[in-house]
């Protein structure tokens, strides 16, 4: 995640202090979720019939880019469900003593939801792998020659797992997952919605040019979608009467530094410096991480996959490229001595 010096509006990650605001937007039900059709449309028959049957709905995940509704969509199958939501985290559980409290505290059918799930430690899936299978989980008593294992049976429960690297989930934790749901960038007709919605809870007026001019700029992504939203409704209710215009987001956006195809500044940062100070590329994510005095996680989990998306930037062996859209974008032709190089 971006440090606090480089906290943006265009980041997909959510902010600690976004979470009260962002949970007040959330849609509960299916029919309230924009997007995702076919994602909802599945889950939706799933969750069903799992009702129908009077069964624990199958363990499911969620993969996807930061930012589309992982836990949105967490929260709305246990909703259907009628059963309680239980919300972790990989890195949050350490011990498998931790794990252990949690599973044996679920009622039956309840959700556990574990962002991040990813980042679980091996010990911690052992324990996972019997509650998911068995429900039942093998706790140690005692320590040294005395110490010996018991297995404790746990309510029938469904594991609700996010991730935005599915390829660092492990064969043996994948494979217990009975329903796979990978979720795209929204379509800008579906930001557009989002944000009317939005402002509708929040009580902002707006027009359907500012809503689509919103959606152009939000990354395919509802978070930033309502992040743009909350700080344009700032702009309007501090320079102008609190109604947003066209003219009014036009200005806002402008002033918050995101052009156009939704880059900001440190967008644009990372297509320059690689421009300037390396010639346009190939360079490589440590040696751009230090240039820009950013983290090199940082750079390939929340800034490269736009600039990939938009064809602005490519990964290659040797490292990173601007591509001659990304040049063309920030205004610049491609070298001489490199054009035939990097963009042949």
């Amino acid at each position: 995640m971006a440090s606090d010096d480089t906290r943006r509006i265009a980041d997909p990650v959510e902010m600690p202090e976004e979470r009260d605001f962002d949970k007040s937007l959330r849609p509960k039900r299916f029919a309230d979720f924009v997007g995702q059709t076919a994602v909802k449309e599945q889950l939706e028959i799933f969750v069903q019939a799992a009702r129908n049957r009077g069964d624990t709905l199958d363990h499911v995940l969620l993969a996807g880019p930061p930012g589309l509704g992982k836990t949105t969509l967490a929260a709305i199958i246990a909703n259907e469900l009628e059963v309680s939501c239980h919300t972790t985290s990989g890195p949050a559980l350490e011990r498998k003593v931790d794990v252990a409290g949690i599973l044996t505290n679920l009622q039956q059918g309840d959700v556990l939801f574990v962002d991040e799930i990813h980042r679980l430690n091996s010990a911690i899936e052992e324990v996972l792998y019997p509650a998911m299978e068995d429900y039942e989980i093998d706790i140690m008593i005692g320590e040294g020659p005395a110490a010996r294992s018991i297995r404790l049976s746990v309510p029938p429960f469904t594991l609700i797992g996010a991730t935005t690297r599915t390829g660092l989930l492990t064969t043996p934790l994948r494979d217990r997952f009975g329903v796979w749901q990978r979720l795209e960038y929204y379509a800008e007709d579906e930001l557009a919605a989002i944000v009317r919605r939005s402002a509708g809870i929040l009580g902002v007026e707006i027009d359907d040019e500012s809503a689509t001019q919103l959606a152009a700029r939000s990354r395919g992504t509802p978070r930033v979608a309502n992040r743009l939203l909350r700080r344009v409704r700032d702009f309007a209710e501090v320079r102008h009467q609190g109604a947003i215009s066209l003219e009014i987001c036009l200005a806002a956006l402008d002033l918050f530094q995101v052009d156009h195809e939704g880059l900001d500044k440190l967008d644009r940062d990372i297509l320059l410096t690689i421009v300037q100070k390396f010639d346009g590329g190939p360079v490589g994510l440590d040696t751009l991480a230090v240039a820009l005095g950013e983290e090199s996680d940082t750079l390939m989990d929340v800034y490269e996959p736009y600039l990939i998306m938009r064809g602005f930037l490519q990964r290659t062996p040797r490292g990173r490229v601007v591509t001659s859209a990304g040049l063309r974008h920030c205004g610049l032709d491609a070298p001489p001595r490199e054009a035939g190089k990097l963009f042949e």
